[in-house]
């Protein structure tokens, strides 16, 4: 069991919020790791593998425009796929990975190209601003591991999020014990 994977279905639990999963080069790898933890089903809305670059516009709501000028593998689809799961499946959070596993180029992107994207309910304490936020990964190796870098590091985005929306609130806590403002 990924550990990562672990701590985010007990952040998620303990927010008391949900996760949907928009995948592409991953192929549903996410989704199989978040759901190998037990206690999965109170967090996990559901997955939705969007491996064909027409059903991230009709099932996702990725702008058609973006994907005839961009293709595929690109930072804003990256975006639009994580925050179209999250409205689709009405989850709190969504996370997306998209991407050139290989063997050959996509979109005239060389293999290794992968972005990983996290949209939620971004609040004060937050690292990141609201709307969204998507992280540019070159990545070597051959398919399989391309892919499971993949799957790692829109867990540790999504945990980062996390933990410091966590971080945040215990140092406000911490802050109102000790008679601080």
């Amino acid at each position: 069991m990924n550990p990562t994977a672990t701590e985010l279905v007990r952040l998620l639990n303990v927010n008391g919020e949900t996760l949907a999963v928009a995948e592409s080069l991953t192929g549903g790898l996410v989704a199989a790791e978040i759901t190998s933890v037990p206690g999965a089903s109170q967090v996990f809305r559901g997955s939705v593998t969007a491996y064909a670059t027409e059903l991230k516009h009709r099932l996702l709501g990725v702008d058609a425009a973006l994907l005839e000028r961009s293709g595929a593998v690109d930072p804003q689809v990256a975006a639009q796929m994580a925050a179209g799961v999250r409205e689709a499946l009405g989850a709190d959070w969504g996370i997306a990975t998209t991407g050139v596993a290989g063997p050959d180029p996509q979109d005239g992107k060389p293999v290794g190209t992968v972005y990983v994207a996290v949209d939620g309910p971004f609040r004060q304490g937050s690292l990141s601003a609201s709307g969204g936020k998507v992280e540019a990964l070159r990545l070597n190796g051959g398919r399989a591991e391309i892919r499971m870098e993949s799957v790692r590091s829109v867990l540790a985005l999504l945990l980062a999020e996390l933990a410091g929306e966590q971080t945040g609130n215990e140092r406000a806590q911490d802050t109102e014990r000790n008679g601080g403002f």
